[in-house]
C-alpha cells in the first residue's frame, strides 16, 4: 500500500521570500523524492503566492515544480491541487498541462476507508469582515474578468505586490502562532461541523502556516500542515496511521 502525502502553503513566487529559488528546488527535490511511494499527493492550497492564468499566458517561473507534478501525473500519481486564497485564479492550464485535479472548494474523500475533509481553510469561520469582502471579490467571475482585462506584465505585477504587501503587515512575514482551542476560528468551524457531519476521521487544512495536531473526539482529529517556507512540513497517511514529518535533506525519509 502506497502513502498519501498532504502539504500546503509554498507561496512560491513570493517578493517577500529571499530564499524563494531553493525553497522551489526544495520542494521538487521532497516531490521527487516520494514519487515512487505515492499513491497520492494533495497540495491544500497556496502553493503560488500569485497565480493567475490569461488564455494565452500563464505566470512567468516555477518551470521546476510543474514540471514535476507533470512527472508524478505521468507516472500515474493522483496530484489534488486545492486552491488557496493567493492562487484561485485556475481556469484549465494546471489540469491540462499537468494533468492534476484541481479543487475549489472543500473535499470530503475516502481514503483507504477512512473519511477526510479537507479543505485550504480561507473562509471556513473567519469572522474578519475585510477579509470575508475581499474573497467575495477574488471568487466573484465578474471580478475575475476585469482582473484579466489587465495586461499580464500590470496584473501579475499588481498581484505579487499586494501579496507581498499583505504578508510583510505580520511582524517577520510570519502567522499568529496558535490561539488556544476558544479562539483559533478553524477549530471552531470544525467543532461546528462536526455537529452535522460525525462520520469524518480527519479534518486537514493549510492557510495558517501552523502545525497542528488536535484530538476533537474519539473519531475525529484536525490537523494544520504548517509551510513550506521556514517548516517544510507534510503529513502521510499510511492507511492505517497519520502522522507529521518535516523536510529535512540527508535527514528525511519521506
Amino acid at each position: 500500500m502506497k502513502n498519501v502525502y498532504f502539504l500546503s502553503d509554498a507561496h512560491l513566487g513570493s517578493l517577500a521570500i529571499e530564499h524563494g529559488r531553493t525553497q522551489e528546488r526544495r520542494l521538487v527535490r521532497f516531490l521527487d523524492a516520494i514519487k515512487h511511494k505515492a499513491a497520492a499527493v494533495y497540495l491544500l492550497g497556496d502553493m503560488f503566492d500569485f497565480w493567475n492564468e490569461y488564455r494565452y499566458v500563464v505566470p512567468k517561473g516555477y518551470t521546476r515544480f510543474l514540471g514535476k507534478l507533470s512527472e508524478l501525473t505521468d507516472m500515474g500519481v493522483e496530484v489534488h491541487f486545492f486552491t488557496g486564497n493567493h492562487d484561485i485564479w485556475t481556469y484549465g492550464y494546471l489540469e491540462k498541462e499537468c494533468g492534476v485535479v484541481v479543487h475549489k472548494q472543500p473535499l470530503t474523500t475516502e481514503i483507504y476507508g477512512k473519511v477526510f475533509f479537507l479543505a485550504h481553510g480561507d473562509g471556513l469561520g473567519d469572522p474578519d469582515p475585510r477579509f470575508k469582502i475581499l474573497r467575495r471579490m477574488f471568487h466573484n467571475r465578474f471580478c475575475q474578468r476585469m482582473l484579466n482585462f489587465i495586461h499580464p506584465r500590470q496584473g501579475m505585477w499588481l498581484g505579487l505586490h499586494w501579496a507581498k504587501h499583505s504578508r510583510m503587515k505580520r511582524a517577520d512575514g510570519k502567522e499568529l502562532p496558535y490561539q488556544g482551542e476558544d479562539k483559533e476560528w478553524l477549530v471552531l468551524f470544525t467543532k461546528e461541523y462536526m455537529k452535522t457531519h460525525d462520520d469524518i476521521d480527519y479534518f486537514i487544512y493549510g492557510h495558517r502556516h501552523i502545525e497542528l495536531d488536535l484530538k476533537l473526539s474519539r473519531k475525529s482529529r484536525m490537523m494544520i500542515l504548517g509551510d513550506w517556507i521556514w517548516q517544510f512540513s507534510y503529513v502521510v497517511f499510511d492507511g492505517e496511521h497519520l502522522f507529521y514529518e518535516e523536510y529535512v535533506e540527508g535527514e528525511s525519509q519521506p
